[in-house]
């Protein structure tokens, strides 16, 4: 193959498109062995955490037997993790700025595996509440730690597609964590099977674990820091490839690296200056609001439909064997919801390059407010219609979340900052969505108990109708575009 000639950017040595000796291009821009490595590596961050967080609703029926918890109590299991996600999104997440991405990547999963036994061993509520915020600190971390591997590393023309594709695990980690406690509830009726449901997921983790010791370095934070021996070869390691292109690789300054040394040094003050200020409120306000919705819906979609169906109720509830029997009934109709979720992402991977990211989300939102509002009407019927609007509903929400902003409000967060502040942007808005997804699984089941469905869903209606409004108010369409050119 014929090679360029000339020093090149880190993104420009991935973008670019080999040549055969006669100066003929290759169709696309071929993906290496190592560059899908660190895509596989990725996407279990966000199966683990769609595998954890959701099944928490299969699994609380028995943490409610076993610790005797009220409205309250399971308000805080269910806000626990997601807690420790906004603590870890900016705390740690920020701290691939400093000491770079493969880091971070690699003690995620550590954090994540260690916390993940302890939720499995857990003897009292106290540290059963302490292993799920550990857990959600690793899962928070992740947010923008895996975005950031993923698009420092691949072609821009791929980028949408591969960092929605690894999204998108996570609504398969939701199904297959919601299926796996159907599975364990049914074939072993006892009140630790809480416990398998998430000790299954321990030697998966540790084999993710080991793997991420095997990548290398973000060429893109490297040149940032001026290492640029460390950064050409971490870029060869990334283009590995038979035949072997480019054959070396000679690295210049993109024009965000050659900016002067104050300017380049992390800080998380520059995410409220005015050249950032407008990305900043553009990644972190829709995706609190789309939160709201995304982790109350998910969390508590057997709760939902166990009161809706009308099981769990009167004095069989503490009963083991009723309340294994319900939350099977639950976690059957939960998983059909997770379906749409999956439907959803495929959605998304195939439109975000064409319509964008912008256009994606502000649908999305208006899709998920029509869908809360049809679950929220079902309480002016009865009987099988009331069921079937509040399956109808649930399942309008679950596919255009997806297709929009739960999807997109992940895609934006990692591309709208220059790469000096891109870790600690994308997760600070991980984290101040967050906050968002705490009040909802804390409150929710307080309120659910109050003041009912109904009420509640109206007030996620207004939610995403605000998203959407956000969203089009400091839109920044990033579909395609070189992220040293943000």
């Amino acid at each position: 193959m014929k090679e360029f000639s000339g020093k090149q950017t880190v993104q420009q040595y991935i973008d670019e498109t080999p040549k055969w000796n006669d100066g003929t291009a290759v169709a696309t821009t071929p993906l290496t062995v190592m560059q899908w490595r660190i895509w596989w590596l990725a996407t279990a961050g966000k199966f683990f955490e769609g595998m954890v967080v959701f099944m928490t609703g299969v699994a609380l029926p028995l943490m409610v037997l076993e610790f005797g918890l009220d409205a309250m109590g399971k308000g805080m299991v269910g806000a626990a993790p997601l807690f420790g996600i906004l603590i870890g999104a900016t705390l740690l997440g920020g701290l691939s700025d400093h000491y770079g991405r493969r880091g971070m990547f690699i003690a995620e999963m550590g954090l994540f595996l260690l916390f993940l036994v302890g939720v499995s061993v857990s003897n009292s509520f106290p540290v059963l509440l302490f292993c799920l915020f550990g857990m959600g600190m690793a899962l928070g971390c992740d947010y923008p730690t895996a975005h950031l591997v993923i698009s420092e590393s691949i072609p821009s023309n791929f980028r949408g597609k591969l960092v929605l594709g690894a999204f998108g695990f996570q609504a398969l980690g939701a199904l297959a964590g919601t299926a796996a406690g159907y599975f364990i509830l049914r074939g072993n009726e006892s009140l630790s099977d809480w416990r398998w449901m998430y000790a299954m997921a321990i030697l998966p983790a540790l084999a993710v674990f080991l793997g991420r010791f095997f990548i290398p370095q973000s060429g893109h934070w490297l040149m940032v820091r001026d290492r640029v021996r460390d950064a050409e070869n971490a870029t060869m390691a990334l283009l590995q490839r038979a035949p072997q292109y480019p054959k070396s690789v000679v690295l210049k300054h993109a024009d965000e690296d050659s900016a002067t040394k104050a300017d380049k040094k992390p800080g998380f003050h520059k995410l409220f200056k005015k050249k950032h200020l407008r990305g900043t409120i553009l990644a972190s306000v829709p995706w609190f609001l789309q939160d709201l919705s995304t982790y109350g819906i998910g969390i508590f979609t057997p709760t939902i439909l166990a009161a809706t169906i009308g099981v769990g109720e009167g004095k069989s509830r503490h009963n083991l064997s009723a309340v294994i029997y319900d939350d099977m009934l639950a976690a059957k109709g939960a998983a059909l919801i997770d379906i749409l979720l999956i439907v959803g992402i495929f959605t998304a991977i195939f439109f975000v390059d064409k319509i964008g990211r912008i256009w994606l989300q502000v649908l999305g939102f208006i899709g998920c407010a029509f869908g809360l509002a049809v679950a929220a009407l079902s309480s002016h019927f009865t009987g099988d219609t009331k069921l079937a609007m509040v399956f109808a509903g649930f399942m309008i929400f679950s596919f255009m979340t997806n297709a929009g902003p739960n999807a997109m409000t992940y895609l934006i967060a990692g591309e709208v900052f220059p790469t000096n502040i891109r870790g600690m942007g994308a997760g600070f808005a991980a984290s101040f969505a967050k906050i968002g997804a705490v009040l909802t699984a804390f409150l929710f089941p307080i309120f659910l108990h109050e003041f009912g469905t109904s009420l509640l869903l109206f007030c996620l209606v207004i939610a995403s109708l605000l998203g959407a409004l956000v969203t089009w108010a400091y839109r920044i369409e990033t579909a395609g575009v070189n992220l040293e050119h943000i």
